[in-house]
């Protein structure tokens, strides 16, 4: 499949397809999301590239930060509300390199992987989340 490109899609436009993604989440999952914030960004800073031992920007397309629900307590109190990043550049880096996958299944994707470190999901449970909102 041959794709032709205009001017690549901002972080509006991966912003509108993750709040989609959460959107077709089980209510079960939804209704424990309300204080999460989502962010896109171009790329991860430096600061989180070496907290993770990543050197290269473009090997990292979103990440959980703060306490999965079973963690957390009232000793957590003060602390920043949890958060999504999306990288846009490697989202879309690795949407071309692919060539056969939708953006939005493979923001989807990414979306629904940080979400299940809120939940503390396995690997497995992540998959089967994804297929609810799928």
């Amino acid at each position: 499949m041959t794709r032709t490109f205009g001017e690549a899609p901002g972080a509006d436009h991966i912003e509108a397809i993750a709040r989609a993604t959460i959107a077709r989440l089980p209510e079960e999952f939804r209704a424990h999301l309300g204080d999460l914030v989502l962010l896109v960004e171009d790329f991860a800073d430096d600061e989180l590239l070496a907290e993770l031992g990543i050197e290269d920007p473009f090997d990292l397309t979103g990440v959980y930060e703060g306490y999965p629900l079973g963690e957390k307590s009232v000793s957590l109190s003060g602390t920043m509300p949890d958060r999504v990043r999306l990288f846009r550049r490697p989202i879309l880096d690795e949407w071309v390199a692919r060539g056969d996958e939708t953006l939005e299944h493979l923001v989807a994707h990414v979306t629904i992987h940080e979400v299940g470190h809120h939940f503390g999901l396995s690997d497995e449970a992540m998959h089967a989340l994804e297929e609810m909102a799928g």
